[in-house]
């Protein structure tokens, strides 16, 4: 059993600097209670990358899981239909469809919902920049599409820069995969386990049949209570990301009522599909989550043995940030088009899947439903996010593993239940 110790704690963090070719990020508001800043910034795999946001340094806090990339080169230029100065790096939609076997009008009818904290003043406007660029269908407050609360539904929090581009990527993936989808972006006063949770149920209140959650931190002996407090909801189709540091267990990842989102390096092949992909594994304290989980009991439907309790991960999608994806954002100084990775990406893409699927069965646990159909996923083979002995809770092999779950979406069935 892994220690329990938060994860968050021994990671290397990460911070703004300056690299040729990009514009500096704007400075984001002074941490919040119980988190501490990002340090330097990191520069792997010849792509360099920041932490969104600042690490929590005690238990019940969580930090979003977004990777900007500050210099190097990524994967590709996304295509698009109403051209700026140049064609954004990253993957967009089509790439995203194309990847994943998805349709190009999913989420009709549906609604998805982002909970993330602090507020960011400007992500209608990104938004609309973003789906503007990608010829995506417009999305706003005024036509009823888009909607953005504080945790209990009123007004929202005060702003925050790192947390501000999280929710840039969450809307742009939501708008990338679920196009046609409504969105509702639910602002946390702050990073706390408790206002995020009061935010996931305001969510499922508000009517969202799925919710993505793009933040995580270390385990503790709280994570049972806030399972049934904030989680529990059947027939909502629940997301959480895996984190952004390697091997080892986060929360709310580790509730037996979310999909547990791990994260791939995803990149163009010759082969019958036309993409590969493999475990992100940047460094030794970089890379997609897995784990077994301290506290979590295993929920019936995961049949893996090495784990006595609930297993990380259950499915993923791109996080690699040298294979990430194109983001616009403003708010606090960025520039508009910036590159992101990071299981923050993973979380609403497989979160928008889901809609795309349509609407769970009622009383269900959609985190289940991947595992009635194995063969409908791309099974992920190769790679490691760290050292575990070889075993599969840490290192890709065939059907399950805990780097990449059963594997990414290939086409809708694997998400209908």
């Amino acid at each position: 059993m892994r220690s329990s110790m938060p994860k968050t704690l021994r990671r290397s963090t990460l911070s703004l600097t300056a690299v040729a070719g990009l514009a500096l990020a704007g400075l984001a508001a002074a941490p919040q209670a119980g988190a501490q800043p990002a340090g330097a910034a990191r520069t792997t795999h010849g792509v360099s990358t920041v932490r969104s946001c600042a690490v929590p340094r005690q238990a019940g806090w969580a930090a979003c899981d977004a990777l900007k990339v500050t210099g190097g080169a990524v994967a590709a230029h996304a295509s698009g239909v109403s051209p700026f100065a140049s064609a954004p790096s990253g993957y967009g939609p089509s790439d995203l469809r194309s990847a994943y076997n998805l349709p190009a009008n999913g989420g009709s009818g549906q609604t998805v919902a982002i909970v993330d904290a602090y507020d960011n003043p400007n992500a209608e406007k990104d938004m609309a920049a973003y789906r503007s660029q990608f010829g995506l269908p417009a999305c706003s407050s005024s036509s009823g599409c888009f909607k953005k609360v504080g945790q209990t539904g009123g007004s929202v929090p005060s702003a925050d820069a790192g947390w501000a581009e999280e929710e840039s990527l969450d809307v742009d993936m939501v708008s990338a995969v679920a196009p046609n989808a409504h969105i509702i972006l639910v602002e946390a006063k702050s990073a706390s386990m408790a206002n995020l949770g009061a935010a996931v149920n305001e969510a499922v209140k508000l009517g969202a049949k799925y919710v993505s959650n793009s933040y995580g931190g270390g385990e503790s002996s709280s994570d049972t209570s806030y399972d049934s407090s904030y989680f529990n909801h059947p027939g909502v189709a629940v997301t959480a990301s895996a984190g952004d540091g390697g091997y080892g267990a986060e929360y709310p990842a580790a509730s037996r009522y979310v999909t547990s989102v791990g994260g791939t390096a995803l990149s163009k092949a010759s082969n019958s599909r036309g993409w590969s992909e493999s475990v992100w594994n940047t460094s030794s304290d970089e890379g997609t989550g897995s784990g077994c989980s301290a506290y979590d009991a295993k929920p019936s439907w995961q049949k893996d043995t090495g784990c006595s309790k609930r297993t990380i991960a259950d499915v993923s999608a791109v996080a690699d940030p040298a294979t990430g994806v194109a983001v616009y954002d403003t708010y606090g100084g960025d520039p508009g088009w910036e590159v992101f990775g990071g299981t923050s990406a993973s979380s609403p893409i497989i979160a928008s899947v889901y809609a795309d699927a349509g609407t769970p069965s009622s009383g269900s646990t959609p985190a289940s439903f991947p595992y009635s159909h194995t063969s409908s996923l791309n099974d992920v083979t190769s790679g490691s996010n760290g050292s575990c002995g070889g075993s599969y809770l840490c290192t890709a092999k065939p059907g399950y593993d805990g780097p990449t779950g059963l594997g990414t979406p290939n086409g809708l069935t694997a998400f209908m239940g």
